[in-house]
């Protein structure tokens, strides 16, 4: 695991909690030597049941709330947009577990 979510990871525990997620994962380059000051971060999210609006609110906040937290940009996807098997098999080359509920 990449230093920077070693050095945040109780932030990120925190807000998984206050948000309702199931389960937060890493992808990517984060997860690789690739990694660098220009990089984004990827993530992969599941949320609990809520309502669609709220879904929805939660989704936007967190983005927000993870790059103040990495001070850079973030592609959060969520596990109920996945689709395409290629993606699916490329996140799981790399994915790291941050959080499970």
């Amino acid at each position: 695991m990449h230093r920077i979510l070693i050095d945040n990871i109780e932030d990120l525990k925190a807000l998984c909690l206050k948000y309702n997620v199931k389960s937060l994962y890493a992808f990517g380059s984060v997860c690789t030597e690739k990694f660098n000051e220009k990089s984004d971060i990827d993530l992969l999210i599941s949320l609990k049941p809520m309502d669609y609006g709220d879904y929805a609110d939660t989704y936007f906040e967190l983005v927000e709330k993870f790059e103040t937290i990495f001070k850079r940009p973030v592609d959060l996807v969520t596990d109920k947009s996945l689709g395409n098997p290629y993606f699916i098999e490329s996140i799981n080359k790399t994915k790291t577990p941050i959080y499970e509920a």
